[in-house]
């Protein structure tokens, strides 16, 4: 079935970073503004928007205090406006970062939830009696420490799967349901057009909130009891019942811990729930004994089985979403191309390719189109993401893990790898902002900016805005079903896409060693779409070489 969002390429925004307008050094909706003329010259369809709700900031905007106000730090709602207006002129749609796993622990209903037992709010959260003078169970946060935190006033501990200052929802209340569906309807009354869920995944969680498994020796594994759990998709039906099918909008879950028969779903055609999910099977296979705080390198086979998988057991029951990195990944450069001078931009426009001739929505993360790489911080102190500062002191306060090594995982697994300013020319601070920004600029703007890859033809940046045409021009892009091929080979990853009686053949070299392939021999009458070489030598790909040509089936 054909739907504007199959067909879509959208762009992912952090505010923070992207462009700061009035020279305070954090970028905000007036900076997006003015570079919505750059999003439409790029080609993309939607803006997925990071949250710019009202927010105390611990976890950079995920902790929200108010969903229907603007966090002073990005503007006010009138500069919201503005920007929707304006980016709906250029045909580009907004899409909101809905955060309902939990709330800001600032929010007025958490605060009227502490006050006592029996407030009218008190239901609204996870409260929990303590087991022998301890917390109800040994959940750990994903920030590090107990996923429970004392109340004194009411002699209980309440739920945050996160950081303290976000306590998870009860969604076992119907009257926080209606609250969260009330609020999405008012956003889409604004205008919007559609929503990014995040943590969408943990809104039901186990009621007999048992121990986990016990990780590092610290503190128990949630994840079994929190992801996907018995009420999940009744309540995400119920959503799409009350506000979801009333607006022609796009909808994609953040689905931690997701596995395909959930993601049918979650997002199957006929579900009645989530257009999409995001998985994150592919970007988790180098965790490690220190979970995802590893500079391990990921074998291709891995790489390659991960995403087949999904591209294959998917096909014609639900629609895959397509990333490398985002807000809470390094950067697809440095992970899994390579962000050496010699290789950076030629890997970077191998892996675009891979990417965007798969089936689904393909997202892009703002910088990705330039290529921008890791920061590789060699300091604690230039870290802001409050993940990676407790992870250090956790682990190395524990003998987890040496000052040293974590040192060389947070350069490779930080989430502020993707959170250095947009680098947008050689002016001071990459011109992200006249002041000093909220994080350190990536030293490398000089070579890599937006301003020198739109004037250089053979840029990554223009190798993007060629792919997001090609998908525009040729169907088989969108709709072309996926097979596989050369699936032993551990340094090529190929396949093909099929569309009635035409086909495309994708191969990319994922290393900087030649690799013999013969995919393309007897494919010369085809139609090469595109290709980061200028010339091709026939029977190998050269390093990183990627191919895609086009070619009766």
């Amino acid at each position: 079935m054909k739907q504007w969002w199959k067909e879509s390429v959208v762009y992912q925004i952090y505010p923070r970073s992207f462009a700061d307008s009035n020279g305070d050094g954090i970028g905000d909706l007036n900076g997006i503004t003015e570079h919505l003329d750059y999003l439409q010259d790029l080609g993309v369809d939607v803006i997925w928007l990071s949250p710019v709700y009202q927010s105390p900031n611990d976890d950079n905007g995920y902790d929200i205090s108010d969903y229907q106000a603007i966090m002073s730090d990005f503007g006010t709602m009138e500069d919201y406006d503005r920007m929707l207006s304006e980016a709906h002129k250029r045909g580009i749609k907004i899409v909101m970062d809905l955060v309902v796993n939990h709330t800001s622990d600032e929010h007025q209903w958490f605060v009227e939830s502490k006050k006592s037992k029996d407030n009218q709010y008190r239901d609204y959260y996870i409260w929990k009696e303590g087991k022998n003078g301890k917390e109800p169970n040994n959940w750990g946060g994903c920030f590090g420490g107990s996923a429970w935190e004392y109340d004194k006033e009411t002699d209980m501990y309440f739920l945050h799967c996160f950081s303290k200052k976000q306590p998870d929802l009860n969604w076992e209340n119907p009257q926080v349901r209606k609250e969260v569906f009330d609020m999405m309807s008012w956003w889409c009354e604004k205008g919007i057009d559609g929503f990014r869920m995040d943590v969408i995944s943990m809104i039901s969680k186990d009621p007999a909130f048992p121990d986990g498994e016990v990780r590092n020796g610290l503190y128990g594994d949630n994840g079994p009891f929190v992801c996907n759990g018995p009420h999940v998709h009744e309540y995400l039906r119920e959503m799409n019942q009350e506000v979801l099918s009333k607006y022609d909008i796009m909808t994609v879950g953040e689905a931690a811990g997701v596995t395909i028969e959930e993601a049918k779903k979650y997002a199957g055609e006929t579900t009645g729930e989530l257009n999409m999910v995001f998985q994150f099977e592919h970007v988790e296979l180098g965790d490690h004994r220190i979970g995802k705080w590893s500079a391990k390198e990921v074998p291709l086979k891995d790489l390659r089985e991960a995403m087949n998988r999904w591209q294959i057991n998917l096909e014609g029951k639900a629609w895959n979403s397509l990333f490398w990195d985002n807000h809470d990944q390094p950067r697809a450069v440095s992970r899994f191309g390579d962000d050496s001078p010699m290789y950076r931009e030629v890997s970077a426009k191998m892996l675009a390719t891979c990417l965007h001739m798969m089936k689904g929505t393909p997202y892009i993360y703002q910088g990705e189109e330039l290529g921008m790489t890791n920061a590789y911080f060699s300091k604690l102190e230039d870290y802001r993401d409050i993940e990676s500062i407790n992870a250090y002191h956790e682990y190395t306060e524990n003998g987890l893990a040496g000052k040293e090594e974590m040192m060389n995982c947070l350069k490779e697994i930080s989430r502020d790898n993707a959170r250095t300013p947009m680098q947008w020319n050689t002016k001071e601070n990459a011109g992200f902002t006249t002041g000093t920004p909220w994080i350190k600029v990536n030293k490398n703007y000089l070579e890599i900016n937006a301003e020198a890859e739109m004037a250089e033809k053979d840029s990554v940046y223009n190798y993007y805005k060629k792919l997001i045409r090609l998908r525009k021009e040729n169907e088989i892009m969108v709709h072309g079903r996926f097979n596989p091929l050369l699936e032993e080979d551990d340094h090529i990853y190929a396949y093909e896409r099929l569309w009635e009686g035409e086909k495309i053949v994708v191969a990319c070299n994922f290393t900087k060693e030649v690799q013999a392939c013969d995919l393309f021999r007897g494919l010369e009458d085809g139609k090469e779409l595109i290709s980061n070489y200028k010339e091709h030598k026939t029977g190998v790909l050269q390093p990183y070489e990627a191919i895609a040509v086009l070619c009766k089936a």
